[in-house]
């Protein structure tokens, strides 16, 4: 795996412990099973947007401090130039960018996501607490919520509970880029 997620790995681990909580018992919270938690804990494994999403919001630090390892320090405005932002390896498919990482106390968690085109028909599919809003700026891109199946094209947007179980895919063979915005 990545020196990133190696990195994001210990930072999660480090909260877990300065916590005091198990394995188990953060497993359990988050709704995973403990080997699995345990592999995202070892660094080998790469770890969905959504948990670590659920992970900042447990123990109440911005998603920027473990992705980035620096608190977010900016109060009145955060400028963010293109390609610029925190990139955050996911899986191969998808590529998040983090638009506001040095912004102290966000209401919400804005990316740019470029979704690549995959020749494997399985959708990866997560959810996370709050709402969502997806604003394709190119590409054409399948969602599937809870089994509805959404087509969107540029210009299209779509707002959804993010609790719901969804996933996403870039069509016609080309790579689909929009701006997620998590609340």
């Amino acid at each position: 795996m990545s020196e990133q997620i190696k990195q994001i790995s210990k930072r999660i681990q480090e909260l877990r412990k300065i916590s005091g909580i198990s394995v188990e018992t953060l497993a359990r919270e988050l709704g995973i099973d403990s080997e699995t938690y345990s592999e995202y804990e070892s660094g080998n494994v790469d770890i969905p947007v959504s948990l670590l999403f659920k992970i900042a919001s447990r123990f109440d630090v911005e998603l920027s401090e473990i992705l980035t390892g620096e608190a977010p320090k900016l109060h009145t405005y955060c400028v963010v130039r293109k390609d610029k932002g925190v990139s955050v390896e996911r899986r191969k498919d998808y590529k998040y960018q983090s638009l506001a990482f040095n912004f102290a106390n966000k209401k919400i968690e804005p990316f740019l996501v470029t979704v690549d085109p995959d020749s494997n028909p399985e959708i990866n599919y997560n959810s996370h607490p709050g709402q969502e809003f997806n604003y394709v700026i190119e590409g054409v891109l399948k969602v599937i919520i809870n089994g509805h199946e959404i087509i969107l094209n540029e210009g299209d947007s779509l707002f959804f509970d993010s609790g719901a179980k969804h996933g996403m895919k870039a069509m016609d063979g080309k790579p689909a880029k929009f701006l997620a915005i998590i609340l």
